[in-house]
């Protein structure tokens, strides 16, 4: 095995490198003394099927950080393609003319018209360099009825959107044009 020369990179260079995963777009929220506090996050997965966990990741410097250290639970909001303005207004980015609505779930603040909406209790929290995995095992669970329910997505820094594949072999041909060439 050879040892492969490293290139250095930037903390900027680090997550613009992230950004290149597409991920879904969720709002975490939890019940404070002044009434429900939301974020909206992208760093967010299942855990675990037995017992249901999931495991959201937030800075140390965000405001959530604080509540979440806390709290002994939060709620988990999986947004669809129709809500960035939600995702928008708890990242930060509110717009006049919009009011996200604010339900309960068993007692957790979950995001009205989520596609998924999950109150988690609190099980342990996990120091991760700069950020900290909350572990939250699932009391209450909704899914939105089936249908035509589309995910909101972030990728590179910005909301995208789903689109059919084309497995065909010029689709694919498009996408991996090395296909059918040397080594393969």
């Amino acid at each position: 095995m050879h040892a492969t020369e490293t290139t250095p990179f930037t903390a900027r260079d680090f997550r613009n490198a992230m950004g290149q995963f597409a991920s879904g777009v969720v709002v975490i929220t939890v019940m404070t003394d002044n009434g429900p506090h939301a974020m909206t996050a992208n760093a967010f997965m299942s855990g675990s099927l037995e017992p249901p966990l999931v495991v959201i990741s937030v800075a140390l410097t965000a405001r959530m950080h604080g509540w979440l250290e806390t709290a002994d639970g939060f709620g988990v909001s999986i947004l669809t393609s129709v809500q960035e303005k939600t995702s928008n207004h708890f990242a930060g980015r509110r717009s006049a003319d919009f009011a996200p609505v604010i339900d309960r779930l068993d007692g957790a603040p979950v995001i009205a018209g989520a596609s998924v909406r999950i109150a988690a209790d609190r099980q342990h929290a996990y120091a991760c360099g700069d950020h900290t995995l909350f572990v939250g095992r699932v009391r209450a669970l909704e899914l939105a009825p089936p249908g035509d329910v589309k995910p909101l997505l972030y990728h590179c820094g910005k909301y995208a959107a789903l689109s059919p594949s084309d497995w065909s072999a010029e689709g694919a041909a498009r996408l991996w044009p090395e296909v059918g060439g040397p080594g393969w």
